[in-house]
């Protein structure tokens, strides 16, 4: 299994630029994907980034492309969500996911962090 920690969230304004930390422990397959959700309060949860572990492959949503960048340190065993140029509607509790899956889904992902907040005002 896997163990997933977030950290870095906070109060931040429009404009302003943050990074989001991953720390992974446990059992981590080389084909697993690492990926970034986020979920505004009374909204779903919504699919923001992914990563290979191995391969570096990313692939990031239409509505933070341009903005924000997923990246992983294997000699840490962290993947990072580099937020620049943060908006008001980037405000969320954002999660960190492992799993097998390629999809932007949320099913496929089996494993998650407990999440960490970011606050964007205006």
């Amino acid at each position: 299994q896997v163990q997933l920690v977030e950290s870095g969230g906070g109060l931040v304004q429009a404009g302003d630029s943050l990074r989001l930390s991953c720390a992974a422990s446990g059992r981590t397959p080389s084909a697993y994907f690492m990926a970034w959700f986020r979920q505004a309060p009374g909204k779903e949860r919504e699919f923001v980034a992914r990563i290979t572990w191995s391969g570096g492959s990313t692939y990031l949503a239409d509505s933070v492309k341009g903005r924000f960048t997923i990246s992983r340190d294997n000699g840490k065993n962290t993947v990072y969500l580099q937020m620049n140029s943060v908006k008001p509607d980037d405000t969320a509790v954002y999660y960190c996911a492992a799993g097998l899956g390629a999809g932007t889904s949320a099913n496929y992902y089996g494993y998650w962090g407990q999440g960490t907040q970011v606050t964007v005002s205006s």
